[in-house]
């Protein structure tokens, strides 16, 4: 599940970016109204929740709430605000926000919230992936090599759905890090190269035919 936290209290995001991630949520940050207005303009369907601040820079939250109704996008957006009354908190309901948490809020509350508001009106169907003798479940995460099941953690995970959307296309560095990580990963450290190298280890002692390509200085590719 991909979230954006819009807040600018940097010590608040960075602790909760952190334990978000931690969690396995893939987690955007930004601490500015105007520019949370235009990527949610642009990229909000890559996103399942918002989290967001009401005390912003450029563009206040219910502002901001307001203005994204308005355009259409309905993507869950939860506040967070530090104010508990009951007026304040119809008036945030009525601005378009699908929820919020009072400061300070415990991170397991937060988590409980994130998933009563991501958009699951019913239970996830089974969708399976193949490419030669790979299979995922995209419903329940299980990756299976004909028979034989492969555990593989969250980020392996990922990186491997992202390949089997696109069977023999090159994904680039840039687009795994974006879709597995966050808009401002690093994409020249090592860290998806390690993922790559822990993923195709993996892949490679149970398959026979599938297998990844290195297309230097530009990402990999996923044949079979």
């Amino acid at each position: 599940m991909r979230l954006l936290i819009v807040e600018d209290e940097e010590a608040l995001a960075k602790n909760l970016k952190k334990y978000l991630e931690i969690k396995g949520f893939a987690v955007d940050w930004l601490a500015d109204g105007e520019k949370a207005r235009v990527r949610i303009s642009l990229y909000h369907k890559e996103y399942d929740v918002i989290l967001l601040d009401l005390t912003l820079p450029s563009l206040d939250g219910v502002t901001l709430t307001k203005t994204l109704r308005a355009e259409g996008i309905d993507t869950p957006i939860i506040i967070l605000t530090g104010q508990s009354g009951t007026d304040y908190k119809v008036e945030l309901l009525n601005s378009g926000a699908d929820d919020y948490v009072v400061k300070p809020f415990s991170s397991e509350e937060l988590i409980a919230r994130i998933m009563s508001v991501a958009r699951r009106p019913v239970p996830p169907q089974k969708v399976t992936r193949a490419i030669g003798d790979i299979t995922i479940d995209t419903a329940t995460h299980r990756v299976t090599v004909g028979n034989i099941e492969i555990f593989l953690t969250l980020k392996e995970y990922a990186l491997l759905e992202c390949f089997l959307q696109r069977p023999g296309e090159v994904c680039t560095r840039e687009e795994l890090s974006s879709r597995v990580w966050d808009f401002n990963a690093l994409t020249l450290s090592n860290v998806l190269d390690v993922h790559m190298k822990n993923l195709r280890k993996k892949l490679s002692q149970k398959s026979n035919s599938a297998h990844f390509e290195t297309v230097r200085g530009v990402g990999y590719r996923f044949v079979a």
